[in-house]
C-alpha cells in the first residue's frame, strides 16, 4: 500500500484521436499525452492525417503514436516525422525491436501487454527494465486495443504491486470511461490513464461532454 500513496494524481491520455477539435478539447482539458493511431482499426490515420490532428496541441502536451508490427525503419521515420514524443508498440516487443527503434528515435517506448487474466505474462519483467514505461491494456481476440473491454483490476494488483517500483511510466488502458476510472484508479493506481473508445459517441469522434466528465472523474479521485 506504501507504494501505492507515492502516486500522485493519474495523468490523463486522450487516445484514438480523429479530428483536430478532439485534439484541441484534450489539450484544452489538460491532457498529458494525445494518442494517434498507426496500427488499424477505425481510428486509423495516415501520417498527413496525424499531423493535421496534432497541428493545433500544444508543445507540452506529449504526443503518443500508436503502432503494430510496423518495421523500426517505419515507426522511426513516422515518429521523426511527425515529432512524436512516445512511440506506443501494441505489437511485439522485445530487447532486439526496441533497440532498433531507438536506434532511431529519441523519445519514450511504451511496449503494450494485453491481459485478459493474472498473472501478468512473464515477459513484462523485461519488457520494464528496457521501455520507458508499460501500457496494461484488455486482451481480445483479433484486436489490438479500442474495444471498450475492461481487465479484472482487483485481481491484478498484487501483480501489479510487484513491478511497480521497477515502472518508469505504468500506463493503464482498457475499457476506462467516466464512470469506472476512479475504480481502476483507487484498485492500481496507475501514473496514467488511457482512455479512447470510453469518451466516444462512435469509433474515434470523442464527444465532448463525455472527455470533460472523464477528466473531471480523475480529478476527483485525487480527493479520495
Amino acid at each position: 500500500m506504501a507504494s501505492r500513496e507515492c502516486v500522485v494524481q493519474a495523468e490523463i491520455k486522450f487516445c484514438g484521436l480523429t479530428r483536430p477539435e478532439d485534439a484541441e478539447r484534450a489539450a484544452s482539458l489538460g491532457a498529458s499525452y494525445v494518442g494517434v493511431i498507426f496500427a488499424g482499426g477505425p481510428r486509423n490515420l495516415t501520417p498527413e492525417r496525424a499531423a493535421a490532428v496534432l497541428a493545433a496541441v500544444p508543445r507540452e502536451v506529449q504526443r503518443v503514436g500508436v503502432f503494430a508490427d510496423q518495421t523500426a525503419h517505419d515507426i522511426a521515420e513516422v515518429a521523426n516525422r511527425l515529432g512524436l514524443d512516445v512511440v506506443q508498440l501494441h505489437g511485439g516487443s522485445n530487447a532486439t525491436r526496441i533497440d532498433a527503434i531507438r536506434a532511431q528515435f529519441g523519445g519514450k517506448i511504451w511496449p503494450v501487454c494485453r491481459v485478459a487474466e493474472p498473472p501478468l505474462p512473464a515477459e513484462v519483467t523485461e519488457l520494464i527494465e528496457l521501455a520507458d514505461g508499460l501500457v496494461l491494456d484488455s486482451y481480445v481476440r483479433g484486436t489490438l486495443g479500442g474495444t471498450g473491454v475492461t481487465m479484472p483490476w482487483s485481481a491484478l494488483s498484487e501483480d501489479v504491486d510487484r513491478i511497480r517500483p521497477n515502472i518508469r511510466r505504468f500506463v493503464l488502458a482498457g475499457g476506462l470511461r467516466p464512470e469506472n476510472v476512479v475504480q481502476a484508479i483507487t484498485t492500481l493506481a496507475p501514473h496514467v490513464v488511457d482512455v479512447s473508445s470510453g469518451v466516444e459517441s462512435a469509433p474515434g469522434i470523442k464527444d465532448h461532454d463525455r472527455m470533460r466528465a472523464f477528466h473531471d472523474a480523475v480529478a476527483a479521485s485525487d480527493q479520495l
